[in-house]
C-alpha cells in the first residue's frame, strides 16, 4: 500500500461548496495533479475524529470504521453508510499509525 502525506504546500486550492441542486457540503482539494472531492459525511467524520483527539486532555488516537446502518439506526436524512467510532487499543493502533506515517516520510 502506498502512503502519501499531504503537506500544506501540496494543496493548490481548497473550497467548501454545496453543488447546485444538492443540500450537503462538499470539500474540494486541488493537489495540482489530482483533485479530491469529499462528501459531507467524510468531513463530518474527520472533524469528529480530529476534535476527539485535539481537544481531549490525553487521547492520542480515535479510529472510525465504515458501517452500513439500517433505516432504524440512522437519523433521517443521514447516509446509509457511516464512519462510526470504534473501541480500540489506543496504544496498539497509535504505534501502527506511527509506522505508516514514518513510511510516508520515507524513514
Amino acid at each position: 500500500m502506498k502512503v502519501r502525506i499531504i503537506r500544506n504546500e501540496d494543496v493548490k486550492f481548497l473550497a467548501a461548496f454545496i453543488p447546485l441542486g444538492h443540500k450537503h457540503v462538499r470539500v474540494l482539494i486541488n493537489l495540482g495533479n489530482e483533485i479530491l472531492i469529499f462528501q459531507q459525511a467524510i468531513i463530518d467524520a474527520l472533524i469528529r475524529a480530529y476534535t476527539s483527539v485535539a481537544l481531549h486532555p490525553y487521547r492520542k488516537c480515535q479510529a472510525l470504521t465504515l458501517r452500513k446502518l439500517s433505516s432504524k439506526e440512522r437519523k433521517e436524512g443521514f447516509a446509509e453508510y457511516q464512519l462510526i467510532e470504534v473501541d480500540i487499543d489506543e496504544d496498539k493502533v497509535l504505534h501502527s499509525l506511527t509506522k505508516l506515517y514514518s513510511k510516508g516520510l520515507g524513514l
